[in-house]
């Protein structure tokens, strides 16, 4: 008999409040099972950085890293926060002094081959010879990859085409996942030879594991709420007899003496890091999710002037408070934290008019949203930059719109993921912005006061 006990984590997204909990939890369990005889691995399903938290700002992941080795990871699969919010070398040298692998089976170089930093999947042996294949890979963005410089696949076509080749070489194979709940489970269909699959992406919470098909399936929610682990018992022949899982609450583990201080410590520490003046306002900028401010006003005609469009548009809930006398970038990321880049449309004048016409509704400004890379609270008043409103008439740029004419519209990316405006912007082509986010042009439009 063999027990392997396997522990994941995912969509951290720097929320470090509950680090040191899971930390000593991992560390504390760890030793347990090993002076029991018992194999442990330890794996994040990715989303573990989000540049929300200042020290991951300020140290563009890195420091992230460093709490991985720490806490004795094995793999690590990369998200979306890490691959497409980071500057392409800034994830090129993300893992530099990683003392685990990462494993992402769909994630290449512009010329198809893999990083040197990357493997599409490894295999551990354990004490008594069991061999795991474990396997990683991430929810494809082709579009956002491309600009940044990397080409992401299809997953489900790396994993049917290294199933084969890691079935000859692992006695039971582990998929670490950055899919979300639905190819999770479409996977564990397709492909029984998953013995266990750890899933992300979603922050879908499984409290004791799901089965689909053969495959047993492990996941830990958001924010470090939880921390999944699985537990496999293994016969003579190195088959699993029995299967078990629990999603341990992160409340209900025991406390660590300085957790607080210790949270405290870095975020102050990338705060410090993030305290260089930029420049020095002579009057205060106000936000105001329900009115158009200088602050609005000066982001809006940014991403105008950035983007080099006909009219720009944000809402105002973006900006979650004022600048005022010095600021740093610790400033700028405390009132625009969103992992959200500029993107460009092309719309006739009956379309701007549509879309216009949408974000006039009182229910659209109210909106109260999460996801899309939207770290406010609500959608707040649009605010426009080239366009002029006169009564029933709307003006570009000083002459009034034409209706079959064709414009350029600058906005936040999150309006264009399919949940706004879709009657109009579905079918069209989205133009991106990367790696830039909207804080990026505010400060530079700020350098310029």
């Amino acid at each position: 008999m063999e027990t392997i006990h396997i522990y994941h984590t995912n969509d951290l997204h720097s929320h470090l409040e509950n680090w040191p909990r899971i930390q000593q939890f991992l560390k504390q369990s760890k030793i347990r099972h090993q002076q029991n005889g018992d194999e442990v691995l330890i794996f994040d399903i990715g989303d573990f950085i989000d540049r929300w938290h200042p020290y991951t700002e300020a140290t563009m992941g890195k420091a992230s890293i460093h709490l991985l080795n720490d806490s004795q990871y094995d793999a690590v699969t990369i998200g979306n926060n890490e691959g497409v919010n980071l500057p392409h070398d800034d994830l090129h040298h993300l893992y530099d002094e990683a003392e685990f692998e990462v494993l992402t089976a769909n994630f290449y170089l512009e010329n198809g081959e893999y990083p040197s930093w990357i493997k599409p999947y490894t295999v551990i042996q354990t004490k008594q010879g069991t061999r795991i294949g474990v396997l990683g890979l991430t929810a494809p963005f082709p579009q956002l990859y491309q600009l940044l410089g990397w080409k992401v696949t299809d997953p489900l076509l790396e994993l049917k085409k290294l199933l084969n080749t890691l079935k000859k070489q692992a006695d039971m194979i582990v998929l670490l996942s950055h899919l979300g709940i639905r190819e999770d489970e479409r996977i564990a269909e397709l492909y029984p030879e998953v013995d266990v699959l750890l899933g992300a992406h979603t922050h879908h919470v499984f409290e004791n594991g799901k089965i689909v098909n053969h495959t047993f399936m492990g996941a830990a929610g958001k924010y470090g709420y939880y921390v999944g682990e699985i537990t496999l018992k293994l016969d003579e022949e190195r088959k699993i007899i029995k299967r078990e899982a629990i999603a341990h609450d992160i409340q209900e583990l025991p406390s660590v003496q300085d957790e607080i201080e210790q949270a405290e410590s870095y975020f102050e520490r990338g705060k410090m890091l993030l305290s260089q003046n930029i420049t020095f306002l002579q009057q205060p900028l106000k936000a105001d999710p329900f009115k158009e401010t200088e602050l609005s006003k000066l982001l809006c005609q940014a991403l105008k002037e950035w983007c080099k469009t006909d009219c720009a548009m944000i809402n105002a809930g973006l900006l979650l408070g004022p600048l005022a006398g010095a600021v740093t970038d610790f400033d700028l990321l405390t009132i625009c934290p969103h992992p959200i880049n500029p993107c460009v449309i092309e719309l006739t004048g009956q379309e701007l008019l549509a879309i216009l016409h949408e974000t006039k509704q009182e229910s659209l400004q109210q909106m109260q949203i999460k996801g899309l890379g939207f770290r406010g609270h609500v959608i707040g008043k649009f605010i426009y930059a080239g366009l002029q409103f006169n009564n029933e008439i709307v003006g570009i740029d000083g002459k009034e719109l034409e209706l079959s004419a064709i414009y350029t519209l600058a906005l936040p990316d999150m309006f264009t993921f399919g949940h706004f405006f879709k009657d109009v912007l579905a079918a069209k082509q989205k133009h991106y912005f990367l790696p830039e986010f909207l804080r990026d042009i505010l400060k530079w439009k700020l350098q310029q006061l």
